[in-house]
């Protein structure tokens, strides 16, 4: 037995090891993989994390690093196959890009016709076409299923920015820039975060050059989410800043800025930051102020519905444990009632109380939980969902010699994360 695989036995994960040792992540991988060795002063903190003698601790130090073929054939590949529903997708993103880069140069007295001949029949209005097609995200139940009408839509879409070559190419930007952000929320749910950090920074940039700020700040929100789904909170803090100085500029009739002040939540959580994390949950639930059609239902969905969970997420990762289930128990009443993605919400709060109980080193609490998250992820191949419970994972530590701690981990790894 190896580093690794005593590290795997007590439930711990990388980021997990690293963090009751006061280090960072890629110096327990490099101590694994035998590249480096851990300093003598860090030895008895490492010992006793793994629950050995030093002689033993060396004893691991000195094993070769094995890796089965069931842990590489769990490790996603950030380079899907020809023909891969994300390699089409990105393929589909430059191709695009390319023509609407070159639009953008046109001058404006050419500009007047080119959306009235885009609009003239099929395949319509561009933007009432995404908004459907957000609709269909939203109440699919496996994302996955929308990869064809996404990639319909972007071969239409490059169709017609390639055929015109005149007319006012905002719309037609703005357009591009919506759908982008689409096929970046289907990548990232199939856990392809090269392909959604590619998807989202494609609708930055046409966002900016259509002028969309609340569009350009939501790209970037997203964009955040990759990187929070790496634990990298402090560059999502970075980027959600640069969203928030946009969102200042855009409609102060949308929701754009609260829904900036929700997701920074997360990143100030992210850092251990309680009083700037409360402050910007604080500042999401003036959402509740703004009128009717702050929302469009596409890439601004935020209305503040789901507010409850996401404070009680927040306490969830600042070990608030007693605020938290006080708020995940509201929200869990909240995702019964709600309709479309009462799965993905359900199975988020689900894995959120789970957490808690495995915080407290309650193992009725974890099974209880978890296993109605599982089945909730199984049932909708929600990849969000599957990465939820693997993260769960990461906090069972002890509790997994519990032979049904046990068991929910097993079905766990099984889960599929495209």
């Amino acid at each position: 037995m190896g580093l690794a695989e005593r590290r795997k036995t007590l439930g711990y994960s990388q980021e997990k090891l690293a963090e009751l040792l006061g280090v960072d992540r890629t110096t327990v991988g490099r101590w694994e993989s035998g590249k480096i060795a851990p300093q003598p002063p860090q030895r008895p903190g490492l010992a006793a994390a793994l629950e050995v003698s030093l002689q033993e601790l060396d004893a691991l130090l000195t094993q070769p690093r094995a890796v089965s073929r069931t842990t590489r054939c769990q490790q996603p590949s950030d380079h899907p196959s020809v023909g891969d529903p994300d390699e089409v997708i990105r393929r589909e993103f430059l191709r695009i890009l390319t023509v609407s880069g070159a639009l953008t140069a046109l001058p404006l007295d050419e500009a007047e016709a080119l959306s009235d001949g885009v609009l003239r029949g099929a395949p319509g209005d561009f933007t009432r076409m995404n908004g459907h097609l957000w609709q269909v995200y939203q109440l699919a139940r496996s994302k996955g299923s929308v990869y064809p009408i996404v990639r319909d839509q972007l071969t239409t879409l490059n169709e017609a920015l390639a055929a015109d070559t005149r007319g006012n190419s905002r719309p037609l930007l703005s357009a591009a820039a919506d759908l982008f952000q689409l096929a970046g929320e289907v990548a990232f749910d199939a856990s392809r975060y090269t392909d959604a950090a590619a998807s989202y920074a494609l609708a930055a940039s046409v966002s900016r050059d259509a002028g969309a700020y609340d569009l350009w700040a939501c790209a970037l929100v997203r964009h955040a989410y990759v990187d929070m789904s790496e634990q990298r909170y402090r560059q999502a803090a970075q980027v959600l800043g640069a969203a928030e100085r946009l969102a200042g500029r855009g409609d102060s009739n949308l929701a754009t800025r609260h829904w900036v002040a929700a997701v920074q939540a997360e990143a100030y959580a992210g850092l251990g930051d309680l009083p700037a994390c409360e402050r910007a949950l604080d500042q999401a639930e003036h959402v509740m102020d703004l009128s009717a059609g702050s929302t469009n239902g596409g890439w601004l969905r935020f209305d503040g519905t789901r507010l409850a969970e996401e404070r009680g997420a927040r306490y969830v990762q600042l070990g608030r444990l007693d605020l938290a289930e006080e708020a995940l128990r509201r929200a869990l009443e909240q995702t019964a009632l709600a309709s479309g993605q009462s799965y993905r919400r359900r199975g988020a709060v689900l894995t959120d109380l789970a957490a808690i109980g495995a915080k407290r080193r309650d193992p009725e609490h974890v099974v209880a939980y978890g296993w109605e998250a599982l089945l909730l992820a199984q049932a909708s191949s929600s990849g969000y969902v599957a990465r939820r419970l693997q993260t769960l994972c990461d906090e069972f530590g002890p509790l997994s010699r519990d032979h049904r701690v046990a068991e929910l981990g097993a079905e766990i790894a099984a889960l599929s994360t495209p």
